[in-house]
Parts: structure tokens; C-alpha cells; sequence
């Protein structure tokens, strides 16, 4: 139990349980999953499919803060994914052919891979601060969508684009299982190789991990780089579900969703150990958090506060002081300490 209540998320893990203990306790029907036509449907399924978009940008987060860095542009780069893809299939002859759905992923994605180079190219070839350099990308990239897509909001219609986002494979949402998958790689990669420990070093302590033999450079350019390509697959995620993309809200605030999911998942924003488990447990309890504020009939002027108070008490629990408020450690019974002559 000491064990259990020192780890990075288990208090993540109780917010979340706690968070669906309320909405069960205003409807039981919360928990309700219904099976039609071989797919599930119900709130909890929702919240996974609502988790994806987050998913992606907390894991590519992760990875960026464990390095010491932050990338507060991934917002900007989802708008961007969704604006280029919407333009395209908006002007595409026959917009539900693969050829043009394909077309369209490519140029979302590799829009939002090289804005990620961008970053990573400033921040770890020229040294710029994370923060300015991802503070101006954040501004530039949603410029750049309003001159893609001419300051209007674009709408299209394909289905086979549209089922990436609400589409059911073995009965649960593409999108979640498309975000699970990659998260999964990218933990099995990290884990199972020397780049975790990598990454790692070069958030504790850059100038040993070079004496050491380690390139912070290139460690910092891949992590900027593929935090671009996870927010451009998020924007994807995002446009599909509604086929449009607003340039003035599509992505807004993401960042800072990102953000709060990897310090609920254990991940200290100093750098070094990180947790992509943990950040995708953060990610669930935000989407969850939103969905209870909407259940709950919350009034929107409230909203942030409301957000604001669960999240600040998650994050005091996992606090080493408060935490240990809950770990008390006994003296063994029936031992008397022995004073010497």
C-alpha cells in the first residue's frame, strides 16, 4: 500500500474513479454501455473517443517537458493539420476517395512535422528558449491556417475521413484505438531502448549527459520534431469529428490541456523521469473532467474554476509532503531500543 500510494499516478487514477463516482451518482445510467450493431455506445465510450485528440499531445508534451523543454505550440499545429486538410478535401474532385483522404492525412501530417522540425531546429540547433520559440510558433501557426484556409472556416465532406474520427473498429472508437496503439509504440520504444534514458539525462542534466556521450541536440530535435507530427495526427482527430475546422477555436487552449495531463501523470515539469503512462491516465481525467462539468450542468462562467479546483487538488495529493500525511511509518511492536553502557 506504501508503494501504491507513492506512485507517480495513483492519484490520478482515484480523481478519475472519482470524477465517474459523481456522474454515477447524479445518473446511474453514466456507466450504461449499449451494444448496436456490433458497436458500443454510452458516456464512457465517448470520453474515450474524446481522449484521442489529448492523447497525442500529451504523449509528444511528455517527452518534450522530460527534456526540460515545453512546446506551447501544439494547438497552433492542430489547427493547421485541420485546415490543410480541410482546403484540400473541400476543393478535391472526389473527396471519399482514398487517394484524396490519403492525400489529405499526408499533407496534414507533414505540415505539422515540419513545423515540429522548425521548432526543433531553433531550440536545439540555434539554443533558443523552448518557451519563446514555441510562443511564437504558437502565434505564426495560426496565421499560417488563416492564410490556408483565407480567414474563413472550411467545411468537407468524405466520409472515409470523417470514420478516422468516428468510425468503430471491434466495437470501440478507431480514433481511441489509433491513439492507443501509438502511444503504445512510442512507450515500447522508449522503454525498451536506450532513448528513455536518454531523453531522461538531458532533462537532469545536459552538460553531464554530453561528457557522458550523449548528442542533446539530436535528442531535442527528435522530441520537438515528433511533438509537431503527434499534434498534426490530434488535428486530424479533431477536424474528422465534425469536418470542419474553425481557425479561431479549432486547438484553442490544448496546450495547456496537455500540459495539466502530464503534471497529473507524475511527469515534473523540471525535466528528467517521465511518465507516458501516467500522462495518458491525465489525458482521460481531463476529457473526463470536462464531460462531468457538462453533465453536472455547470454554469460556463464557472467552468474554469470548477476545472481548476479538481485539478490543483489532484496535483496536491501527489505532492511528496501531503503524500506522506498518508504514509505513516510505525515503530515494529514489542522491539525496545537498546542503549549501549
Amino acid at each position: 500500500m506504501k508503494t501504491l500510494l507513492r506512485s507517480q499516478y495513483f492519484w490520478g487514477v482515484v480523481a478519475l474513479l472519482a470524477l465517474i463516482g459523481v456522474n454515477v451518482a447524479k445518473d446511474p445510467s453514466f456507466v450504461q454501455i449499449t451494444l448496436n450493431n456490433g458497436n458500443l455506445y454510452g458516456s464512457l465510450i465517448d470520453i474515450l473517443r474524446g481522449s484521442a485528440p489529448v492523447l497525442m499531445i500529451a504523449a509528444g508534451m511528455t517527452l518534450v517537458i522530460a527534456t526540460g523543454g515545453i512546446d506551447l505550440s501544439v494547438g497552433a499545429v492542430m489547427c493547421v493539420a485541420g485546415a490543410v486538410s480541410m482546403e484540400y478535401l473541400a476543393s478535391a474532385a472526389d473527396p471519399g476517395s482514398a487517394g484524396a483522404v490519403l492525400t489529405a492525412l499526408g499533407l496534414a501530417l507533414g505540415l505539422s512535422l515540419v513545423l515540429g522540425v522548425v521548432n526543433a531546429f531553433f531550440v536545439s540547433v540555434v539554443g533558443l528558449q523552448p518557451f519563446i520559440t514555441t510562443l511564437i510558433m504558437m502565434l505564426a501557426g495560426r496565421g499560417l491556417a488563416k492564410v490556408i484556409t483565407s480567414g474563413q472556416n472550411t467545411s468537407a465532406t468524405s466520409a472515409p475521413f470523417k470514420w478516422i474520427s468516428n468510425g468503430y473498429v471491434l466495437g470501440f472508437p478507431v480514433a481511441f484505438l489509433i491513439a492507443l496503439a501509438l502511444v503504445g509504440l512510442l512507450a515500447f520504444v522508449v522503454r525498451r531502448s536506450a532513448l528513455g534514458l536518454m531523453i531522461e539525462s538531458v532533462g537532469i542534466n545536459p552538460s553531464a549527459s554530453r561528457m557522458a556521450g550523449i548528442r542533446p541536440r539530436n535528442i531535442l530535435f527528435a522530441v520537438y520534431a515528433l511533438s509537431g507530427l503527434l499534434a498534426g495526427v490530434a488535428g486530424v482527430f479533431t477536424t474528422a469529428n465534425v469536418m470542419t475546422v474553425e481557425v479561431a477555436k479549432t486547438g484553442m487552449n490544448m496546450e495547456l490541456d496537455a500540459i495539466l495531463a502530464v503534471v497529473i501523470g507524475g511527469t515534473s515539469l523540471a525535466g528528467g523521469k517521465f511518465s507516458l503512462g501516467g500522462s495518458a491516465i491525465g489525458a482521460l481525467l481531463i476529457v473526463t473532467l470536462d464531460k462531468t462539468v457538462t453533465f453536472l450542468s455547470v454554469p460556463s462562467a464557472a467552468t474554469p474554476a470548477f476545472k481548476a479546483a479538481v485539478i490543483v487538488v489532484v496535483c496536491l495529493l501527489q505532492s511528496e509532503r501531503v503524500r506522506a500525511l498518508f504514509v505513516r511509518r510505525r515503530r515494529p511492536v514489542g522491539r525496545t531500543q537498546e542503549v549501549p553502557a
